[in-house]
Order: structure tokens, then sequence, then C-alpha cells
């Protein structure tokens, strides 16, 4: 096994795995595949698995997730790999040569990422490449693994392939529906505690909100706001969030009445149980807003962020108009004064 595993990646990979499992081990399975029907035919009971295809080339790649995880029991291993968008800029010739990397680059995106979501250009795109060779971001891969029941033990880059570390935690989500087009909705916890769909443009690469805990406990905060080194967010996101195009949608938001121009921040249900209880009671008697108290006060903790709309909600509920009016005026000055921008 150990030549086999070396010659179909490297030693470098060999002792990686064995960092969290015996290869040699009886119940390990190792197997170079794409579809299911050679997991499904193994007959044997699987402790640990390792495929040693690139996730790229599999063209159903939740499906095959989802069976990986139905022959896994809980706490046992699998690891996979994948070519990710960087590595592969890295690898072709063409990414060396200026402009014409942009060029070529951007029509390669349009039609291995735009076409296979687009009615009658899907089916152009599989007969022309048959479901292999497709892009896939670090943030997606991982994404597309913990909704499908996996918990990202960790990941490292070894000759351009990133070999991804993974337990079964649980049964997958089986979502149908998981963020992937332009424009998406995010679920948050409204006024009352009401669940509303947050309307923005994509900033993060698909299946990045199943990462939400992982990168938070990985990276934590700078500001009690915004993850570190935030590797979901893609290039075109860093610029739509500087200079806030990616929240337009939410004007939606404000016509329907979800939101008001002023107010806390809307939460996603992981974050929001991140706050005290009695916080929680506060913010939900409020609907949040599209500009939060955070941009007039800047605060650089959790606890500050926590302090800074407690002030604000409890000016608020006392005199509502001259407190937006106030705070909308400290978070202009700073945004256009002083460089306060969204990461």
């Amino acid at each position: 096994m150990k030549s086999l595993i070396i010659e179909s990646t490297s030693e470098k990979a060999y002792n990686y795995f064995n960092e969290f499992i015996n290869t040699e081990a009886d119940g390990n399975l190792t197997m170079f595949t794409d579809n299911t029907f050679n997991i499904l035919n193994n007959k044997n009971k699987i402790k640990n698995f390792i495929n040693l295809n690139k996730v790229n080339d599999i063209r159903f790649i939740n499906k095959f997730f989802e069976l990986t995880n139905s022959k896994l029991e809980l706490d046992s291993y699998f690891i996979c790999c994948v070519e990710t968008f960087t590595a592969r800029k890295k690898r072709k010739k063409i990414g060396k040569i200026p402009i014409i990397r942009h060029i070529y680059f951007a029509l390669e995106f349009i039609f291995m990422r735009v076409f296979p979501k687009l009615g009658g250009f899907k089916s152009i795109y599989f007969i022309i490449t048959r479901g292999k060779n497709r892009l896939l971001s670090k943030a997606e891969t991982l994404g597309r693994l913990v909704s499908c029941g996996f918990e990202i033990i960790d990941y490292k880059t070894i000759n351009g392939m990133l070999f991804i570390v993974t337990k079964k935690k649980g049964k997958p989500r089986f979502d149908m529906n998981p963020s992937y087009g332009p424009i998406y909705k995010m679920p948050r916890v409204g006024k009352r505690k009401k669940i509303i769909n947050v309307y923005k443009l994509r900033t993060m690469h698909p299946y990045s909100e199943y990462l939400q805990e992982y990168i938070f406990l990985k990276n934590g905060t700078s500001n009690g706001d915004k993850v570190n080194q935030d590797f979901r967010i893609s290039p075109i996101g860093s610029f739509f969030r500087k200079f806030w195009i990616d929240e337009l949608p939410m004007i939606i938001n404000l016509v329907k009445g979800d939101l008001k121009i002023v107010g806390v921040r809307p939460l996603s249900l992981q974050k929001f149980n991140m706050y005290p209880k009695n916080v929680q009671e506060l913010r939900t008697q409020f609907k949040p807003g599209l500009v939060p108290p955070f941009y007039a006060d800047l605060p650089k903790s959790l606890d500050e962020l926590i302090e800074s709309e407690i002030s604000y909600l409890n000016q608020y509920s006392k005199s509502p108009f001259l407190t937006d009016i106030k705070y909308f005026y400290k978070a202009f000055v700073n945004i256009l004064f002083k460089g306060a921008r969204s990461n």
C-alpha cells in the first residue's frame, strides 16, 4: 500500500496521511476513484477512507461525499484532495503571461462556473468536460464536506494538491439549496427572533455558510465583528465589501420592512447565540438595520461591540429618531474621513 500511495501522490503525502491514520491497518480503504460504484461495490467494513482521485473530477460531488458518509462510522476519517483555483493558475503555463492570463482565466471561469448554472449551457458544459477538471475553491470544497456531515480536522498543500483530513460527525444535511448564485439570501435573526432572509451580492465562495463556526473558532475575530483571514471571501468579493456594493440588494429588505436604515446588524443564528441572553432579548425588541452602530463607535473586540450595541439600543428606546440621526452622522463621518470599511 505504501508504494501505491507514494506512486499516486508522494512520500510527503503518505507521511501526512499517517499522522492521522495507519494506512497499512486492516479496514482502512485507499482508492483512486471518481464514482460511487466503487464505494458501493466494496463489501468490507470501512474504518477510514482515503480517496486519491481529486475532487475536481467527481461529477456529483455531494452525492459522492454523502455515500462516503453512509459507509463510515462516527469519528472515522475521510481524506480527499482537490486542486484549488490558486494551484491551477500556478500549474498552467499561461498563468505566467501578463494580460493574456487574466483574459484566459476570466473566460475559463465563465465556461467552468457560469455555464453549468445556465439551463441549456449546462448540457453543453457536461458534454465537453464530462464533469472533469472542475474549478473548485478551498472554501467550497471544505463547505461541501461540512454540509455532508464531516468535520474539518486539518488540510495541507503538497505538490500543488490540497489534501483535506476530515472526520464523520453526523449525517449529511441533504441541503438542495446551498448558496450558489450571485444574489443569495442569508437567514438572520430579526425582530422578535423571527428568522428573516437578508439579500446580498455574493462575496464568498459557494458553500461558505457551512464554515462559519469552523473559521470563527480557527481564526477568531479582530474587532468582534469580522473573522480574521477569512479565506471564504473571493477577490471580487473583497472589492464589493470595500465599497458596500454587496449590500445593495438589502434595499429589498428595507422596502419589505425587515430592516431599517440605522440599527444593529442582523446576525446569523450561530453568531446570535454567542451573545449573552440579556443582550439577545434586548436586540430582538427592535428591527436590525443597514447601518450598524459599529461604524459609529468602531469597537475593537466582541465585548466592545456588544457594549456599543447595548448603548445604541438603550438610547434608541428613549429617543428613536434623534438616536438614529446621531449614529448615522457619526457613521458617515467615520466612513468618509476615517476610512472605516467592511472587510
